[in-house]
């Protein structure tokens, strides 16, 4: 079983052919409105690849906190440990624009957090094979949550984005690290290929249609990915999170696992929308074949 502890959002997703430059004005092409939250992103990707998955979050008292638990419901995701708040539910602002994504999220629910919370939700963590954190609530909230599942065995994987300065305890408490490229330039302050070799079994960073890179205790590890044409790339990193998780509760080896990932990731990118474009286990595994 797989829980997430994180941002549950409203995506109001902007299409259009360029980003505009300062001050300017474009007419874009498309707008939606989709479910979003790295949280309830990787959560979807959990579940959507058959896994038991369940959600921990908030979302305020609007019409958009209504839409966001019915979806993840239909999702097959447990909402049991999701909250309704006072105020706004979290949004996310995103640009689409030649393949890639620029976002501004506000929090709102997201960081509605009363004292101790989080020990509410001691039971099913301890119950839960995977924990997967991010950095969408409030960091004091993540390492709480990392330092319950590390007392009770249940496996940490945080995604650290956005990207901010993390405490050594958090560093050391989440079994796998998963940032970008620029998630890691910007934690560490060095190149992937530098980094990895600090943590070893430890931070993975994935490097886009080019896989992901790790060190092994030995040596350097490079996944590779699988080269798309990508339509919108919102909840990749997100759907490689979701897939990592569900190969390692399922007992697979790390590079098995994150070659799982890199796959999942890949499919995502082909559709738009965070959710929309997320895997199930078939498409998956086909994908997987074209290696053999």
């Amino acid at each position: 079983m797989i829980t997430v502890a994180g941002s549950i959002n409203m995506d109001l997703v902007v299409t259009t052919d360029r980003t505009p430059n300062k001050g300017e004005t474009l007419l874009g092409r498309d707008f939606q409105t989709n479910p979003g939250g790295k949280g309830a992103n990787q959560a979807v990707a959990a579940a959507r690849l058959g896994n038991t998955t369940n959600m921990i979050g908030h979302v305020g008292k609007d019409a958009f906190g209504v839409s966001l638990i019915e979806n993840l419901t239909q999702q097959n995701v447990g909402t049991e440990y999701v909250k309704t708040k006072d105020g706004s539910s979290g949004i996310a602002t995103i640009t689409v624009a030649e393949g890639d994504n620029s976002i501004i999220v506000i929090p709102g629910a997201n960081f509605s957090w009363e004292l101790e919370e989080w020990k509410q939700y001691a039971s099913i963590i301890q119950k839960s094979d995977v924990l997967i954190l991010q950095l969408e609530i409030p960091l004091n909230v993540v390492e709480a949550f990392a330092n319950m599942a590390n007392k009770v065995g249940t496996t940490v994987i945080l995604n650290p984005a956005p990207a901010q300065a993390l405490p050594a305890t958090l560093i050391t408490l989440a079994d796998y690290l998963t940032p970008n490229e620029t998630e890691c330039k910007e934690l560490f302050g060095m190149k992937a290929e530098e980094a990895v070799a600090q943590f070893p079994n430890k931070l993975i960073v994935t490097e886009g249609e080019k896989g992901a890179v790790y060190h092994d205790g030995t040596s350097l590890m490079r996944i590779p990915g699988f080269p798309v044409k990508a339509v919108d790339t919102t909840g990749a990193g997100d759907t490689f999170n979701g897939a990592l998780a569900s190969a390692i509760a399922e007992g697979l080896t790390l590079k098995e696992a994150v070659s799982f990932a890199n796959a999942a990731a890949s499919l995502s990118v082909q559709h738009h929308g965070a959710q929309k474009g997320m895997p199930l286990r078939e498409a998956v595994l086909q994908r997987l074949g074209e290696l053999k």
